[in-house]
């Protein structure tokens, strides 16, 4: 059993706790929103006064935040009450040079480090099958991995430092824009009278395959667990995806990525016509017009 602080028991980090209790570890957390901090509690994590003070009790500290400046503050404001030679891990999704920040404030502390964003939405948070994405040493991985193997089902190391939060961003910009590319083929489908099931039994099949279809097809029908049968109901936030979209852009500089600035904007668009909360498939619905 190892003793874990995780800060950040939102939507992706409560069951993320919840899954490392199961695997029999101790979990002590903290969240500014007392409903999250409610959540955790009923899923048997304890709650702590604060993030310092959960710090403190911890042999390893897990992190999931909104964006790199809380990382970075908080990272600031704990690292002086965690044990010496704590395991730092940051499953935020965030810009790299904000992750390489809280490496070096870690290592100065003398903690190991780790920025171990995730893919797999809060289902996969949920059901314990997430894909780390991975930067820092070697050794920190060593010892990260079995922890990070009680919450996802697929590891990867990518590097060093921030080498997690480029393998995020450069995966969910594909992501985007491939959700919008099928998105647009099923709305010409329809003006063609094909219908949403001939589409995707052909381009499940062929050249046109991709996650974004076979997994999460928009179109209503053809996948019966995919948001677009659920009222769009979200499996991973519109708001989310333009976040990431936005972190890709910013770390482009210089970079051509034409289609992915292009979804970044789509994506602010739909979420600016107030569906930031829906599923980022529901963009099929405000590419036909529908507002």
């Amino acid at each position: 059993m190892t003793a874990i602080a995780f800060i950040g028991l939102g939507n992706m980090g409560g069951p993320m706790a919840a899954n490392l209790i199961k695997a029999g570890h101790s979990v002590v957390g903290f969240d500014l929103a007392e409903k999250s901090r409610r959540e955790a509690a009923a899923g048997g994590v304890a709650i702590a006064d604060s993030a310092r003070a959960a710090a403190a009790q911890a042999d390893i500290v897990v992190t999931m935040l909104p964006a790199g400046r809380h990382v970075v503050a908080v990272w600031s404001d704990i690292l002086p009450a965690a044990r010496q030679g704590s395991l730092f891990i940051d499953s935020s999704t965030i810009d790299v040079e904000s992750a390489r920040l809280a490496h070096k404030a870690g290592a100065a502390a003398g903690m190991a480090c780790l920025d171990a964003p995730v893919s797999g939405g809060v289902g996969g948070a949920s059901a314990g099958t997430l894909t780390f994405m991975v930067g820092g040493e070697a050794a920190a991985f060593a010892a990260g991995q079995p922890i990070l193997e009680a919450m996802g089902r697929r590891i990867v190391h990518c590097g060093d430092a921030g080498a997690g939060q480029a393998a995020k961003i450069c995966n969910n910009m594909i992501l985007g824009a491939t959700m919008i590319v099928t998105c647009e083929a099923f709305v010409l489908a329809e003006k063609l009278g094909l219908s949403a099931q001939a589409l995707y039994d052909v381009a499940s099949t062929s050249s046109g395959q991709s996650w974004s279809l076979t997994t999460y097809c928009p179109a209503p029908g053809p996948v019966p667990n995919s948001p677009a049968n659920k009222d769009y109901k979200p499996g991973f936030a519109a708001a989310l995806m333009l976040k990431d979209l936005k972190l890709s852009q910013e770390a482009a500089a210089g970079a051509a990525t034409p289609l992915g600035a292009q979804a970044a904007q789509l994506y602010a668009l739909f979420a600016a016509a107030g569906h930031a909360g829906d599923d980022f498939s529901g963009i099929i619905k405000f590419l036909r017009g529908a507002g």
